[in-house]
């Protein structure tokens, strides 16, 4: 009987101690839950509120910008109002001499000028032309700037046609006993002097000779020619390309038929032309 009343005890204080363990002592603190890290700052916050915004709705691919066939002019050199033409070819030969790429133009008012150069900033055209000065080779210049080109005003303001800015420029030259020293002077032609100046005067840089000019541009149909664009020849037989005009429009184009003979318009469909046409070529 008194071993049983010591096991009863036992139990007893046993329980109790099971009990009090589970307890937490009055004024025992709160237990905090373990701290948590703080949450990154976004590395790009835009590209973070951009991904937070809807998706917008799936836009067709847009349409390939297209390029330009010829570069701009950049800042070129104008010197000289002649009334003369010889004076105007002689400045232009001389400048040639020296390796620089001058061409002579008959200007709105009817005088002469001549212009050299393609520079990427204002102020290599103006140390050009002030050194030429300075060597008495020049007198006054003016420093035509990319922007005064009529490609330039039209693609800026959206006013005019490039196509009519091109062929009134070569109309200036009609009557003109135009002579050119450029590369196709040995086959006897000034041609491609006329349209290299033509698309220069109006910011665009067209290279010097027809098989050059032939080479570049996009090829068009006869059917689909259009003002300002160029039509090649093989007046030497065959289908090299050795004469070059400009479409001027109804079956016309303007060109330079040889050395010495004046500046004119022609019948593309005439029979001569229709034997040795070549092709057409498109720049803009």
């Amino acid at each position: 009987m008194r071993l049983l009343s010591r096991h009863i005890f036992l139990l007893a204080a046993l329980t109790a101690l099971m009990l009090f363990g589970c307890v937490q002592p009055r004024n025992a603190p709160t237990p905090r839950p373990p701290a948590q890290e703080p949450a990154p700052v976004p590395v790009d916050p835009i590209g973070d509120l951009l991904q937070r915004l809807p998706a917008a709705p799936a836009q067709p691919p847009a349409a390939p910008t297209p390029t330009a066939k010829l570069d701009r002019m950049g800042f070129a050199t104008q010197v000289g109002a002649f009334e003369r033409l010889d004076n105007a070819v002689r400045l232009q030969e001389k400048l040639q001499r020296l390796g620089i790429d001058a061409y002579y133009f008959r200007h709105e008012s009817g005088l002469y000028k001549v212009r050299f150069g393609n520079h990427a900033s204002y102020r290599a055209a103006r140390t050009e032309a002030e050194r030429l000065q300075a060597r008495g080779l020049i007198g006054r210049f003016f420093i035509v700037i990319p922007e005064d080109y009529a490609a330039s005003r039209i693609a800026r303001t959206g006013k005019g046609d490039l196509r009519d800015e091109l062929v009134k420029t070569a109309r200036r030259f009609l009557g003109v006993p135009y002579r050119w020293g450029g590369e196709d002077r040995k086959n006897g032609f000034d041609c491609s002097g006329l349209t290299m100046v033509c698309y220069r005067l109006n910011g665009l840089n067209l290279p010097r000779n027809s098989r050059m000019q032939y080479r570049t541009g996009k090829p068009v149909g006869r059917q689909s020619l259009r003002k300002g664009d160029l039509v090649f020849f093989a007046t030497h037989g065959g289908r090299r390309v050795t004469h070059v005009g400009m479409y001027a429009g109804r079956g016309k184009f303007i060109h330079a038929p040889r050395t010495g003979k004046t500046v004119r318009y022609a019948n593309l469909n005439s029979s001569y032309w229709k034997k040795v046409y070549v092709g057409a070529r498109t720049y803009l």
